[in-house]
């Protein structure tokens, strides 16, 4: 057994040199040669755990997720996983492989597109070809409820066994397959002057990095992502997650269906008779309950250890809020790119240096006034923070006074 530690040891220590060595310069091809001489195939835990090492070794997440693609390609056919066997339908797994299965069919469309306009003479039409690669990146703007998934449900889990390191980098790596893909709908507004010079131009320059990098993620979800939660969730895990899936929707395929899970499901929620006490008054569980999803802001409240312990939930709640996030640490319910400005709220309001931090932006449509604020108990110590969130496009319409009674619908 000693010897069996010692050499996955050893194979993951061999594994963060060449890795390394990619960072320093070294060819993907130098590195694959390298990594088949000395390693033949490796498990994919020991690359989870590679990068995981890395990272508390001090290369930071960027530095991992600039060279990410890399590392992928030289490990192309030298990894090994248990990821062959089926699943139950409907189970969590099932449906992110029949979500990957039909962007690859939409992926394999837009192919055939590019090579239809590598045919054509550099002068002839192709605003045909332009406007069918349109409607199919359409398509594939659903692949950000895919990722949604993964990030809001899955990597918490993964985080509640220890696992951050590689759910951050593959979060940061959706971020970039989102902005190339917002990045390739201007091109589209050519159509009137498309030809197949243009249209391959556009290929090259935007519309196949686009399609490769989705790609690369779905050989990344199955050589590693999802044998690596294979081995590290439980049944009852499964289930709470597939409980979520409605609440953020699916990628180009609907589940006619339900996964079953082998344990007994009960629906039956404990109630509770004593009323929650407070300095000017009394409620019920219920009672609080619905006040605080009623109220037309929506509430997220995280503890004094950065923890994610409640929000409410409205309905019509501007940012969503998986049930998975409860118990999350803060700072994984963003993206990479935006961590630091966290951090410094929290330790601003833990100091008593701030009190609050506000923000307003548009979004979709919703002028959208976002707003931090420090929580102490009665002697002052920080009991955590709370997020206020609203749509203020009503509050800015307003004009004059309503002295009289009038309805709003």
């Amino acid at each position: 057994m000693s010897e069996l530690i010692n050499n996955s040891k050893n194979r993951v220590e061999e594994l963060k040199h060449l890795i390394r060595e990619i960072h320093q310069g070294n060819s993907v091809e130098e590195t694959k040669m390298k990594l088949i001489e000395k390693l033949g195939s490796v498990p994919y835990g020991e690359v989870v755990q590679a990068e995981e090492e890395l990272i508390n070794e001090g290369m930071e997440r960027e530095e991992i997720l600039k060279f990410c693609d890399l590392h992928t390609e030289a490990l192309k056919g030298n990894l090994q996983s248990n990821f062959s066997r089926p699943f139950p339908p409907y189970h969590p797994l099932d449906i992110f492989i029949k979500e990957n299965r039909e962007l690859e069919k939409v992926i394999d469309r837009i192919k055939h597109l590019f090579y239809e306009a590598r045919k054509r003479e550099k002068d002839a039409d192709a605003r045909d070809l332009l406007k069918s690669l349109h409607q199919e990146f359409n398509l594939l703007m659903d692949v950000d409820k895919h990722y949604l998934k993964k990030e809001n449900l899955l990597f918490p889990y993964l985080e509640k066994h220890e696992v951050t390191g590689p759910p951050m980098v593959m979060w940061g790596k959706h971020d970039e397959v989102r902005t190339f893909l917002k990045s390739c709908f201007p091109l589209f507004e050519n159509e009137h002057e498309a030809t197949a010079e243009i249209v391959t131009g556009f290929n090259d320059l935007m519309l196949e990095p686009t399609v490769k990098a989705i790609e690369e993620m779905i050989y990344k979800e199955e050589s590693i992502l999802f044998p690596m939660c294979i081995d590290l969730l439980n049944e009852i895990e499964w289930y709470e997650i597939v409980s979520q899936f409605d609440e953020i929707g699916y990628c180009l395929y609907s589940p006619d269906g339900k996964w079953k899970p082998n344990f007994e499901v009960n629906n039956l929620k404990e109630t509770h008779n004593n009323r929650i006490k407070f300095e000017n008054g009394s409620l019920s569980q219920e009672e609080l309950e619905g006040i605080l999803n009623t109220i037309p802001v929506d509430i997220t409240f995280v503890d004094k250890d950065d923890k994610v312990r409640f929000f409410s939930h409205g309905g019509n709640r501007i940012f969503q809020r998986p049930k998975a996030v409860l118990g999350r640490q803060v700072q994984y319910c963003h993206p990479p790119s935006s961590v630091h400005i966290v951090n410094k709220i929290l330790d601003d309001f833990k100091s008593g240096k701030q009190n609050s931090a506000k923000f307003w932006i548009n979004f979709h449509g919703q002028y959208v006034h976002i707003a931090y604020y420090v929580v102490r108990n009665s002697k002052g110590e920080y009991l955590g923070t709370l997020e206020v969130t609203q749509d203020i496009n009503e509050y800015k319409r307003l004009e004059g006074e309503r002295r009289i009674l009038q309805y709003d619908n």
